[in-house]
């Protein structure tokens, strides 16, 4: 991370220079810190206003604003969130942590970078003593956040932004002796003298991705017994192929007894890059990855390329990180114990453990709002079936015949005649 300082005469004019940015649509306002409002709630002149009150409890400073830029490199695709965090950290380290600053993204550049403004006004009155400001505090907040976060170093940016190395081409190289030798040792010359490493795999972890490998031979072998060493090319799957070139015939000699030397020196420089590589880890180990091909291309996108050892019967037992940005190689077990493969192994598989609880829980409420959808429907079916039937009764019961029982009219019965009785005596 590259931090520059500029003490500008006029708080309006480093004001003005961010809000242009913003109104081309190049840049952003993310946060207000210690305003009354957030970003997005303020106007220019209401931004001005929380700066120029300060600013006027103060007539005799004649320098009364910061204007920071953070850089960073380009490799590094960082998030709103952690940009504020670098932003507080860096405020709070050189010492304007309570005063109000207002920090902008921009992307005007072929480089990520946030500017911050402030003033150097307290609400006392008295002024924050910017002298050398650059060169003492920033420089010391600068180098504790790039440990912090694991961010390229403001020493290494330069050498980073220069061509990186060209990987061997296997396809062309593989015709000839001459051009095989030539691509090798283009390749070999620049990870020795540019990468640390204290091994010969993690030698060959930096060189691997390349398509280049360091080869002894077997170890019943003539080469591995004379304590040779042969370069070969690597094609897509991985396969050397091609004509070996031997150690000794390259120009800087990457030979046995070379390397051996260039591990023992390299110890001490590894040491203080592995907060970089396990703050990258992690970071990468956070997102719930399922399975090591998943965290593999998390950790290429931060310039870590990783490599699973295995061994003859093609079983893994280990794990290897290559920082490009910080030119190291960890094996994962040097990092920590919570850094090896098992206990990588161990966190993808808790994730898969969760993930899969989860989709069950998902499935399961699926499965119940279908079911009680399918009552729901099952039901609605039989309250139709009943009403249709109920109708149907009904109609029927009124369209029917049906006897009357009843009394008959009394006008509509005929008359019985009586019978007269005959007079025995008559």
């Amino acid at each position: 991370m590259v931090a520059k300082i500029t003490i500008p005469k006029s708080i309006e004019a480093a004001l003005n220079y961010n809000e242009k940015k913003v109104q081309k649509g190049v840049a952003v306002c993310l946060h207000a810190a210690n305003y009354l409002k957030d970003a997005k709630d303020m106007n220019f002149y209401q931004k001005l206003a929380g700066f120029e009150r300060l600013n006027s409890l103060n007539e005799r400073a004649s320098t009364k604003t910061l204007h920071v830029s953070l850089n960073f490199d380009p490799s590094e695709k960082l998030a709103e969130n952690k940009l504020l965090q670098i932003a507080s950290n860096y405020m709070e380290k050189i010492g304007f942590g309570e005063q109000p600053y207002l920090v902008y993204k921009h992307d005007d550049a072929g480089h990520p970078h946030i500017h911050i403004v402030s003033t150097t006004i307290k609400p006392d009155g008295n002024r924050i003593n910017t002298h050398n400001i650059g060169r003492n505090q920033s420089e010391k907040a600068r180098k504790e956040i790039e440990k912090q976060y694991g961010l390229v170093r403001a020493e290494r940016q330069q050498q980073l932004r220069n061509p990186g190395i060209k990987p061997v081409d296997a396809e062309k190289v593989i015709y000839g002796k001459s051009e095989t030798k030539r691509s090798i040792s283009n390749v070999v010359g620049a990870v020795l003298g540019s990468y640390k490493f204290c091994s010969l795999p993690e030698f060959n972890a930096a060189l691997k991705q390349f398509n280049v490998v360091a080869d002894r031979g077997k170890e019943e072998g003539r080469i591995y017994k004379n304590r040779g060493l042969i370069y070969r090319v690597l094609d897509a799957e991985g396969n050397k192929t091609g004509i070996p070139i031997k150690a000794s015939s390259i120009g800087c000699k990457p030979t046995i007894d070379n390397l051996e030397k260039k591990f023992a020196a390299n110890e001490t420089g590894k040491e203080n890059m592995k907060p970089f590589v396990k703050v990258k880890v992690d970071e990468c180990i956070a997102q719930a990855p399922s399975t090591m091909k998943e965290l593999m291309e998390h950790l290429k996108q931060k310039s870590i390329y990783t490599v699973l050892r295995q061994n003859i019967e093609g079983r893994l037992y280990g794990i290897t990180f290559v920082d490009n940005q910080n030119k190291c190689v960890f094996n994962g077990s040097e990092l920590g114990k919570g850094y090896s493969l098992a206990a990588i192994q161990s966190k993808l598989s808790n994730h898969r453990i969760e993930n899969s609880i989860n989709q069950d829980e998902k499935e399961s409420t699926h499965s119940s709002s279908a079911i009680s959808k399918e009552i729901a429907i099952s039901k609605n079916k039989e309250r139709t079936v009943i009403a249709s039937a109920s109708k149907e009764s009904m109609l029927d019961v009124l369209l029917a015949a049906k006897e009357q029982f009843g009394n008959t009219p009394y006008t509509l019965l005929k008359k019985k005649r009586k019978k007269k009785r005959k007079n025995p005596n008559s």
